[in-house]
């Protein structure tokens, strides 16, 4: 079967031309080939397996470039990479590969093609085409790859209980384009991937992480994250949400199952925005439910404070998992503290609590009110429309408050250094006490954001706590 309309970049010819002249087999190998015949675009990675020395080809076509790039060497997998254009292009000699148990990285001996395309993870990434003189184009398809691109379906070339053992990445990697493709597991895999759910110990945090990260940017990550549940991984990763599993019935009355609602939470906010940390936000809105459920008599169900201690939560979990203790935490850390303040907000719109959510949210309120949108996830069509009508009211009510009172990240226009110098004042409590007692008397409308009137509100205040002008 003849590919050649998937090589016609000039790169290619050149990549055929530099194996030719070092005697040596060279094939596009993997997700090149698999986008390419799913209509998925042009792609920005390339993959070139040589029978051979993939570094000496890599340092061949990097000579034979017009703009001869350089060429980046990684000895120990006998791998090298060059960027030609936009395009990045990583080439590797054919291999075979041998594992022991407790490591994913192989022990690997040079191969032919067939004990290269014997140790790719799935059918689909086996596909090869040849960039042969005398075989040009034609595709190599010893698993039947091609008919599990038609039928949808994700399947190991050997034995998965051998491939998900050898690399338990595998395992990640196997539900990650399962979700970004649409693509079922097959079931022997999928009982496989279950079967090896504790070898996952061995795979770093980082490596999970950016599999984790590829399956919440996917169009619809409830189909990973419901597949990591079904195969045992999702508790080893992130126990917070599985703890969230489930319906409690007390007295006849019962509270909602917030592992499926978070699910439904992260599928809304993905239909409005690619905002990784805002799509983690949504995953981790409500963790903090299932340490503070209660039951009473009275009221039924209640989660006082989850924000609280979700948004505590949320530091252990992403350090944990070693993702980044920066800015992108502190985001996901405010989304969950305030979570439930739109939501509240839209029973009551006044626009003291709109000054202190704006003043509290900061540039971050639009991502917030993002958010609450997409934690509506009632069935009722008429509660739909109306909570999503009573946001539409938050929000022009936050554009009308942000136009008039300039809330969005203010400083008091009173500064503890003038109150110091007003009343010849040492750093004290007091100090502190008139500039939130500013801060809180413009939030509640009592002041304007102001100068002049802030000045006299703090001389007032300073007088009821008996201190003079000088």
């Amino acid at each position: 079967m003849k590919y050649q309309e998937a090589i016609t970049h000039p790169l290619f010819e050149i990549i055929s031309k530099a194996s030719e002249e070092l005697n040596v087999s060279s094939y596009v190998i993997g997700g090149f080939v698999r986008d390419f015949i799913l209509n998925r675009g042009e792609a920005k990675d390339i993959d070139i397996v040589a029978v051979g020395s993939g570094i000496a080809l890599a340092e061949k076509v990097a000579e034979l470039l017009p703009n001869n790039p350089k060429v980046q060497v990684f000895k120990t997998y006998g791998t090298a990479m060059l960027r030609h254009e936009e395009i990045e292009i990583e080439f590797v000699g054919a291999r075979k590969e041998s594992y022991t148990e407790h490591s994913r990285n192989p022990i690997v001996e040079n191969g032919t093609l067939e004990d290269d395309q014997n140790r790719r993870d799935f059918t689909i990434n086996a596909l090869a085409i040849s960039l042969n003189k005398e075989t040009y184009g034609e595709l190599l398809d010893p698993f039947d790859g091609i008919n599990d691109l038609e039928n949808k379906i994700i399947r190991t070339p050997l034995d998965p209980t051998i491939t998900y053992s050898d690399d338990p990445l595998r395992m990640m990697r196997a539900i990650r384009f399962a979700t970004q493709l649409g693509f079922a597991i097959e079931q022997k895999s999928l009982d496989a991937i279950a079967n090896n759910s504790d070898r996952l110990k061995i795979i770093t945090r980082e490596r999970i992480v950016d599999e984790l990260n590829k399956i919440m940017l996917s169009e619809i990550p409830s189909i990973g994250f419901l597949l990591l549940q079904k195969t045992g991984l999702l508790k080893q990763i992130l126990p917070e949400i599985v703890a969230l599993k489930g319906v409690e019935e007390v007295e006849g009355q019962k509270h909602k199952d917030n592992f499926y609602h978070t699910f439904e939470v992260v599928d809304n906010i993905s239909k409005h925005t690619d905002d990784l940390w805002l799509r983690w936000a949504a995953l981790l809105h409500d963790i903090g439910k299932a340490p503070t459920k209660k039951f009473h008599k009275t009221i039924g169900w209640t989660f006082h404070g989850h924000e609280f201690v979700g948004s505590k939560m949320v530091y252990k979990l992403f350090k944990r998992l070693k993702m980044p203790l920066n800015n992108k935490m502190k985001f996901v850390q405010k989304m969950v503290l305030l979570s439930s303040r739109p939501i509240v907000l839209a029973t009551d719109v006044t626009d003291s609590a709109v000054r202190r959510l704006v003043f509290d949210a900061g540039d971050d309120i639009d991502s917030l009110m993002t958010l609450c949108e997409a934690d509506i996830t009632t069935k009722n069509p008429k509660k739909f429309k109306r909570y999503h009508r009573n946001f539409e009211l938050v929000r022009t009510k936050i554009k009308e408050v942000e136009e008039r009172d300039r809330i969005r990240n203010f400083q008091p226009p009173i500064s503890g250094e003038l109150i110091m110098k007003t009343f010849n004042l040492k750093p004290c409590r007091e100090i502190g006490q008139i500039k939130d007692a500013i801060k809180e008397a413009i939030l509640d409308g009592k002041i304007a954001n102001d100068y002049d009137e802030a000045y006299q509100f703090m001389l007032k205040k300073a007088e009821g706590l008996g201190l003079k002008k000088l």
